[in-house]
């Protein structure tokens, strides 16, 4: 029971992380009906921006304020860099044949991933448990359950910035943008709403979503290399997916079931095969809801 709990609490903090990332995932798609295949490096740069951010400030502020410091500035240059990815890999092959994006997005991928191994080297970048200590919930024969202050912190920024998230969505005027562009891109241009605007900033937004992801993701595990934006960007990719793409519950919902699939078979079983794990749990979702857990009619548009 103990040990369950322990991986229980675990599964729920990576989830959380993955569902950040696959919140981006498929805003990209509800608005434009493409994947962003960058997304996952973009969750890298913003963990190497905060890696950079935190050893600079280290010894000159407080830990809180050197926090706060790496996920604003994360965020922020991490959009940028998505709003140069639909600038320059998306907007001037929107019209064309539908594996042209794609095939840009990757190479977008590459670029980045290339770019951080240069500049900051290939070898892992680590840094030291800010955040250390936590609550012990429970002791049973000897093992001890606990919840540290890290995965408290992970999860309360996580629900924060997802509330923020939301109330753009479903309260401003950017937001009704947004559904507007979802629902008909050329039925909300002929209402006068900026189509290529509003997509840049889906894009812009997601990308700070995964900025904010990627400094979870370094303050978890303490490890990162140029290559964590492949891995962690498929399996936020396999949340979205299985979650319903399109269906931002889902993108949450999805990053939480993959995140618990890891722990528990990492725990109950071998943990070299839980990427196995998550990829045949999400055949076997598929072939009874094809569309997802949380997938959304699709209006026909005629």
């Amino acid at each position: 029971m103990a040990y369950a709990l322990q991986q229980l609490i675990n599964g729920i903090t990576l989830g959380m992380i993955y569902g950040l990332i696959a919140v981006g995932y498929t805003m990209v798609y509800g608005i434009i009906g493409m994947i962003n295949f960058a997304h996952g490096d973009v969750f890298m740069v913003g963990a190497f921006i905060g890696i950079i951010v935190l050893t600079a400030l280290s010894g000159i502020t407080s830990v809180p304020l050197g926090l706060l410091a790496a996920l604003i500035l994360s965020a922020a240059l991490c959009g940028l860099y998505g709003f140069s990815i639909e600038r320059v890999a998306y907007r001037p092959l929107r019209g064309s044949f539908r594996l042209a994006p794609l095939i840009s997005a990757i190479g977008m991928s590459i670029v980045l991933e290339n770019y951080v191994q240069t500049s900051q080297g290939a070898l892992e970048r680590a840094i030291p448990n800010l955040i250390p200590g936590g609550i012990t919930l429970m002791e049973q024969n000897g093992f001890v359950v606990q919840l540290t202050w890290m995965q408290m912190a992970i999860v309360v920024v996580t629900l924060v910035v997802l509330a923020v998230f939301t109330y753009i969505v479903t309260k401003t005027p950017l937001g009704r943008s947004m559904r507007a562009v979802e629902q008909d891109a050329k039925m909300a241009a002929l209402l006068g709403i900026d189509t290529n605007r509003t997509i840049s900033y889906t894009f812009i937004i997601g990308s700070a979503l995964a900025a904010v992801a990627g400094v979870m993701f370094l303050l978890y595990y303490g490890v990162i290399d140029f290559y964590i934006g492949f891995e962690a960007g498929i399996k936020a990719f396999t949340a979205a997916v299985l979650g319903g793409i399109g269906s931002l519950p889902g993108a949450v919902l999805g990053g939480l079931l993959i995140g618990l699939i890891e722990a528990f078979w990492s725990g109950y079983a071998t943990v070299a095969y839980k990427d196995a794990a998550v990829y045949s749990i999400l055949a076997i979702v598929l072939m009874f809801m094809p569309t997802g857990l949380l997938s959304r009619n699709e209006v026909e548009k005629v």
